[in-house]
C-alpha cells in the first residue's frame, strides 16, 4: 500500500476513481478498511475521486509509540468537564495530516466527509484550513460540547481488543451490536472480514487511546464553527447511543446554512440500506461548492 510523508509522519492511503477529490475520514482507531466498498463505489460512480487513509497511530501509518499513553477514564472525565487534557496530539494535528496528504497528492482543494471522530477532524479542517475545503459532510459527529453517551456504548468502545484474531473478531462484532443501528442489523459476514483484515494490518490500542485524548483535548468547537463557509450537511442517527442526536443538531445549528438530516433507526454506524441516502446528501452539498477542477488520475 502506498504511503505519503505528511506532517512529519507516513500516512497509508488508497485512491479510487477520477473526478472531484473527496477525502473520507474515519473514526477513532478505525482503519481505511472500515469504509464499505459499496459506499465507495457509489461515490466513484457519481464522479468523485475517493481518497481514504489510515490515521496516524493505526494501520499502515506511522505509529507514535514514543509518545505517552493517556489513561482513558481520567481523559474522558477531564474532557467532559472542560478541564485540560494532557494529549500527545490534538484533532488539529490530525487535520494537518489530511492537509499534508492532499499536498502530497497535489490536491489544492477537496470535499471532506468524516464520520464520528472523522467528522470532528473534518470540522477542524473547515475551521482552520477553509481555502482547502470545498464542502463538509459531518456524520454522527459532534461540536465537542458536553453530550452524554449511553454507558453501554462507552463500555463497548473501551472493551479490550483481544490478543488473537479470533478474540479481535468477537470483540469487534460485540461492539457493533451495541453501538450499531437497531433498525438495520449489521452485516456480520462483512464485519468479520473487516476485523480480520484490520487485525492483520495492525490494530493499535495505544493509538486508540491517543486518538481519544486528542478528542477530549480539542474542546468545544461551537463558537469556531460559526466561521465555516463551506457548504455543509450534517447527518445523524436518531438512535445513536454513542454520540447523541443532540450533538448532530448542535453541529448543524452552529454552522451557518448547514443542512441537518436525521435518520430514524440509525445508530453509530453506516447501514448499507442508507448508503444511497448518504450519497445523495453528499452529492447535493458538493454541488453547492465553488467550481473546482477535476482531479487528475493518481496512481495508488
Amino acid at each position: 500500500m502506498p504511503t505519503i510523508h505528511a506532517n512529519g509522519i507516513d500516512l497509508a492511503y488508497e485512491i479510487e476513481g477520477e473526478g472531484q477529490p473527496l477525502v473520507l475520514i474515519m473514526g477513532i482507531g478505525a482503519q481505511l478498511v472500515m469504509w464499505d466498498p459499496r459506499f465507495r463505489a457509489a461515490l466513484v460512480e457519481r464522479g468523485f475521486q475517493v481518497i481514504r487513509f489510515d490515521h496516524r497511530d493505526i494501520g499502515g501509518s506511522t505509529r507514535l509509540n514514543h509518545l505517552p499513553v493517556p489513561r482513558p477514564l481520567p481523559t474522558i472525565t477531564r474532557g467532559f468537564f472542560g478541564l485540560p487534557v494532557a494529549a500527545p496530539y490534538t484533532l488539529s494535528d490530525m487535520a494537518r495530516d489530511v492537509i499534508g496528504l492532499c499536498d502530497g497528492l497535489g490536491i489544492e482543494r477537496a470535499h471532506v466527509l468524516g464520520v464520528s471522530m472523522g467528522g470532528m477532524i473534518a470540522q477542524h479542517l473547515a475551521i482552520e484550513h477553509p481555502t482547502r475545503i470545498a464542502s463538509l459532510t459531518s456524520i454522527m459527529s459532534t461540536t465537542g460540547g458536553r453530550y452524554v453517551p449511553k454507558p453501554r456504548a462507552v463500555r463497548g468502545l473501551l472493551t479490550p481488543i483481544g490478543k488473537t484474531v479470533e478474540e479481535a473478531e468477537v470483540r469487534f462484532l460485540a461492539m457493533w451490536r451495541v453501538i450499531g443501528s437497531p433498525a438495520y442489523p449489521p452485516d456480520e459476514a462483512r464485519l468479520r472480514g473487516v476485523a480480520r483484515e484490520a487485525f492483520a494490518r495492525g490494530i493499535s490500542p495505544r493509538g486508540f487511546l491517543r486518538h481519544l485524548a486528542a478528542i477530549m483535548a480539542s474542546g468545544d468547537r461551537t463558537k469556531r464553527l460559526a466561521s465555516v463557509r463551506a457548504p455543509t450537511v450534517v447527518l445523524h442517527g436518531r438512535e445513536d447511543p454513542l454520540v447523541p442526536r443532540a450533538a448532530g443538531r448542535a453541529t448543524a445549528k452552529a454552522i451557518p446554512g448547514a443542512r441537518y438530516v436525521e435518520f430514524p433507526g440509525m445508530g453509530h454506524d453506516l447501514p448499507a440500506a442508507l448508503h444511497a441516502r448518504f450519497v445523495e446528501e453528499f452529492v447535493a452539498v458538493a454541488a453547492k461548492a465553488a467550481p473546482m477542477p477535476t482531479a487528475r488520475a493518481i496512481a495508488s
